[in-house]
């Protein structure tokens, strides 16, 4: 061996000793596992609503806003830079293992244990994660955006003192990901709020009541700008897709009858009467519990998402004329509609992709057909988990996770703050469906069963991190340090030293 290979064993073997290396097998881990993945998914499975939106992204159909025209815009900017539309479940799957190994390699910096480093990184793996990780919907760009944010605001917390233009490019990329989520799905607005605070504490040890106002008053200007800028650059079709959820309540809620005086009551025109009053009808004849725009509502061919826009007025003044005289109804029925979303999901698993009868597949698409092998591999691992399992795959599941985080009294190491507010935005993203969910179905609650498996999996890692520590054992090894730093307290972000790791 000459003096040069054996200088570098020398070095590899010290850097391995010492915990420098590690960081680094972690990211070859997970890009490793994440290219593994992406290529279970290629060029990503796209459901009805996907398929619209690609055809928007490529300039094919006028983008509108039934569905987010921010996602439509971030496909057609990605599909621009790379000419293939399979992009953005690639990048899907980029940010969630990236997110990941962020979380591990903070992990490790924290126990100084590689079985628990790659114990956070085997969190992509779980089958209730792993399932939707390269199907493109605004449910799973939601829940990795919001991850994101959370992992940039526990990294700016660990930062020195000195890494001060660091902590504020990684702020500014936090707000872009929390903008991003608050404009990708609507009614997810409230799961950002309390991910906001987690930036602002990242911010700042204790802002005071200016602070705080300041900062709110900066997200929701840069949330208007975006979505202004959005509108500029897609000049999307208004649709006020909101008028499905009192389309929904009316004709389940009411008789025949009595949808047919509520709109003439209302003004509404003979073309809309006699269509709720069909949808009425059928949501009866067939027992269609929920979705009843989508599901019983008589639909023109091809689908006109603006037949709402021109009615929207009418069907809300419906819904405000009714529900008061209904309220028992009502709330028996959304009780119905909550209570299956959190026991009954269906969906666990999207077999590929698909559209709706006499919808068009994209050409694109038809030219990229998915690796079937791979995909009935997927679909055996999460089926069987669906099936062993189930309550991965249920909202009941993580809304008492989300409840469990929220209320517990006991520091859950050293990120009890953090993993509280995580709880909370997934305790207000479900309950934001409690009036709004249309139907039962396991994209709904994606976004709480990432967060949930992602505190669990750091509550655990710091369970085991300070029994290892109460022990003093062979196997405990102090947080990692960079070679030559001594430990340093961050400026940004209060530490809850209680129940600390490391």
């Amino acid at each position: 061996m000459s003096g040069t290979d054996r200088r570098w064993t020398i070095a590899l073997r010290g850097a391995w000793r010492d915990g420098t290396l590690w960081p680094w097998c972690l990211a070859a881990v997970a890009a490793a596992c994440g290219y593994g993945v992406a290529t279970v998914f290629h060029p990503g499975y796209l459901s009805a609503d996907s398929n619209t939106q690609l055809w928007q992204a490529l300039g094919d159909e006028p983008v509108n806003d039934w569905h987010p025209p921010v996602m439509a815009l971030a496909w057609r900017i990605l599909i621009g830079i790379t000419g293939d539309f399979s992009v953005m479940a690639a990048v899907q799957v980029a940010l969630l293992w990236g997110t990941l190994w962020v979380l591990a390699r903070l992990v490790w910096r924290r126990t100084g244990s590689r079985g628990l480093s790659l114990a956070v990184l085997a969190v992509g793996w779980a089958p209730h994660i792993m399932n939707f990780t390269g199907v493109v919907w605004k449910d799973v760009h939601l829940a990795y955006a919001l991850l994101a944010v959370f992992a940039i605001a526990l990294t700016v917390r660990e930062l020195p003192r000195d890494r001060v233009r660091t902590r504020w490019a990684l702020l500014v990329l936090g707000l872009l990901f929390l903008t991003y989520a608050a404009l990708v799905r609507k009614n997810g607005i409230p799961a950002t709020i309390p991910v906001f605070a987690l930036l602002v504490l990242a911010a700042w040890p204790a802002p005071g009541r200016r602070r705080w106002l300041a900062a709110a008053g900066v997200f929701a200007a840069v949330v208007l700008a975006g979505s202004a800028g959005v509108s500029a650059a897609t000049h999307p079709l208004a649709t006020r897709v909101y008028a499905v959820i009192p389309v929904d309540d009316l004709v389940h809620v009411l008789t025949p009858d009595q949808v047919r005086s509520a709109a003439e009551q209302a003004g509404a025109s003979p073309d809309l009467r006699d269509r709720l009053v069909a949808a009425a009808v059928t949501c009866q004849e067939r027992h269609i519990t929920s979705d009843g725009y989508l599901q019983c509502f008589p639909q023109s061919r091809p689908f006109d998402v603006t037949y709402l826009d021109r009615r929207a007025d009418v069907v809300v003044r419906m819904w405000t004329q009714q529900m008061p005289k209904h309220w028992k109804g009502y709330a028996e029925y959304r009780a119905r509609v909550f209570t299956k979303l959190l026991f009954q999901s269906n969906q666990t698993f999207w077999n590929g992709t698909h559209v709706n009868a006499g919808a068009r597949l994209h050409p694109e698409v038809r030219r990229q057909p998915l690796n079937d092998t791979l995909r009935f591999a997927l679909q055996n691992y999460v089926t069987g988990f669906a099936r062993d399992l189930p309550m991965l795959f249920q909202g009941w599941f993580w809304l008492a996770v989300s409840l469990v985080l929220v209320l517990r009294r006991r520091p859950a190491g050293p990120y009890a703050r953090e993993l509280r507010l995580l709880g909370a935005s997934s305790l207000l993203y479900i309950l934001a469906y409690l009036p709004t969910a249309p139907e039962s179905n396991y994209r709904y609650v994606y976004w709480p069963a990432l967060a949930g498996t992602v505190a669990l999996a750091l509550i655990a890692t710091a369970f085991v991190a300070r029994r290892r520590t109460a022990a003093g054992g062979p196997d405990y090894r102090p947080a990692v340090l960079p070679a030559g730093r001594a430990p340093k307290a961050a400026a940004a972000g209060p530490r809850e030293d209680a129940g600390a790791v490391g």
